[in-house]
């Protein structure tokens, strides 16, 4: 029997306390903001919208937030929390490289239209710049020249943000339109290209298989090959050439190169 007594007759109609509010942060509001990004895209995100998501007033997420760029900048950066890029290693930059690569694109890839959130996003914040010098110190590690590695991470990140924008793009018209897996899409570009008329478009025909053919994965791969291949050019020209069999290299933007001998006759 409990021995817990009754509660007076004019306590009995006292509203009950709820539950505790769970103060707001800034990690509160970026989780909401996420979770109004999957649900209504990037378009329709607005911090209306986040502090509908919260049950909280507009007027409480600027004690914590000034302004809805401030907010993608969290959310940029967020991407960059528990990710430690590996010391450069000049026997392996370039497959650190294609290793970075694959990481950016899946986080990319864990919420809907991040890459639209990424191209707005400016690496330069204070919580950032250790992640942006690591990833220039394994372009240095590979021999690159200063001036293409400081634009590799910038062609690098572009070429990801777009493939994946790309991606995202293709995932909303499939959710709108109601279409199919990307294998019956895939099958009705390829059947399109090959049914083109030869004599007019004979590349694309014969590549049709080959445009359409390869899964996202498999076409990102192969991208970002063809990006770290030709920085690795860069580094293969930056290297000293042989001396000649001489011994002695001669600078081609000297002045000084060999004259050719005056034909007898000029001097007379």
């Amino acid at each position: 029997m409990s021995d817990e007594l009754p509660a007076l007759p004019w306590e009995r109609s006292r509203r009950k306390a709820g539950p505790a509010r769970i103060p707001l942060s800034r990690d509160r509001i970026v989780d909401a903001a996420y979770a109004v990004l999957d649900r209504e895209g990037y378009d329709k995100l607005s911090m209306r919208q986040v502090a509908s998501e919260l049950g909280v007033a507009v007027s409480a997420l600027y004690v914590h937030v000034a302004s809805k760029d401030e907010l993608l900048e969290l959310m940029y950066s967020r991407m960059f929390d528990d990710w430690v890029l590996p010391d450069p290693d000049p026997e392996r930059w370039q497959e650190q490289v294609m290793e970075y690569a694959r990481i950016w694109r899946a986080k990319l890839r864990t919420h809907r239209d991040l890459a639209k959130i990424s191209m707005n996003g400016v690496p330069f914040a204070p919580e950032m710049l250790p992640h942006l010098n690591q990833a220039l110190g394994i372009f240095r590690a590979g021999g690159l020249p200063d001036h293409v590695a400081a634009a590799a991470g910038d062609v690098i990140s572009t070429f990801i943000d777009g493939f994946t924008l790309e991606e995202d793009l293709w995932d909303d018209r499939r959710r709108k339109a109601g279409e199919g897996s990307w294998e019956n899409m895939k099958e009705a570009l390829q059947r399109y290209f090959s049914e083109l008329p030869p004599e007019r478009f004979p590349h694309l025909v014969a590549l049709s298989g080959a445009l359409i053919g390869d899964a996202n994965d498999e076409r990102f791969a192969l991208g970002i090959e063809i990006i770290t291949r030709g920085l690795a050019s860069f580094a293969e020209d930056a290297q000293p050439h042989p001396a000649d069999p001489a011994g002695s290299k001669i600078d081609q933007t000297s002045s000084e190169r060999p004259r050719p001998a005056k034909d007898p006759k000029d001097a007379t």
